[in-house]
């Protein structure tokens, strides 16, 4: 079994009914057990700047499946809940990463774990640290890393 931290964001539609609705949907999956499910922050667009803010959570999952199966399944549940791709970084009903997995690396064109952001998000990092606050990644903490981020200040706690 392998824990897997996902992030979940949404700036389209009733944001926080469909992460709320992605998170049972991963429950229902008899491959996956959501262990931790962060709150819900209000995040600015990271990227391309001229769309709504998001709504953004985090998600600790185990799983018996890899993680190409994992994310197969997210790519679903993002099917299900009608997400269209329509450009990088644009605006979504709903958005789920398999950011990290301790001891787990992944480079392939369809994934990269763990992801070449995370490091850099605080839009992912900071409900990444309240459900796994002692989590290192590339050798420094959650913690560390949000300190060296200068958005963090525009993320609010719902």
């Amino acid at each position: 079994m392998t824990i897997y931290y996902l992030s979940l964001g949404a700036n389209l539609g009733d944001r926080e009914a469909t992460l709320g609705r992605a998170i049972a949907l991963l429950r229902q999956n008899e491959h996956i057990t959501v262990l931790k499910v962060s709150s819900l922050y209000k995040t600015p667009p990271w990227g391309k700047k001229d769309q709504p803010y998001f709504i953004n959570g985090a998600a600790a999952v185990q799983t018996d499946i890899d993680a190409l199966k994992l994310l197969d399944i997210c790519l679903d549940i993002e099917r299900q809940l009608g997400r269209v791709r329509h450009e990088k970084w644009g605006a979504r009903v709903i958005d789920i990463d398999i950011v990290y997995s301790t001891g787990v690396e992944y480079h392939t064109d369809r994934l990269h774990i763990p992801h070449p952001y995370v490091t850099g998000r605080a839009f992912v990092l900071v409900p990444l640290q309240e459900i796994a606050p002692d989590l290192i990644i590339k050798g420094q903490s959650v913690s560390q890393w949000i300190q060296a981020l200068e958005d963090v200040a525009a993320i609010q706690k719902i």
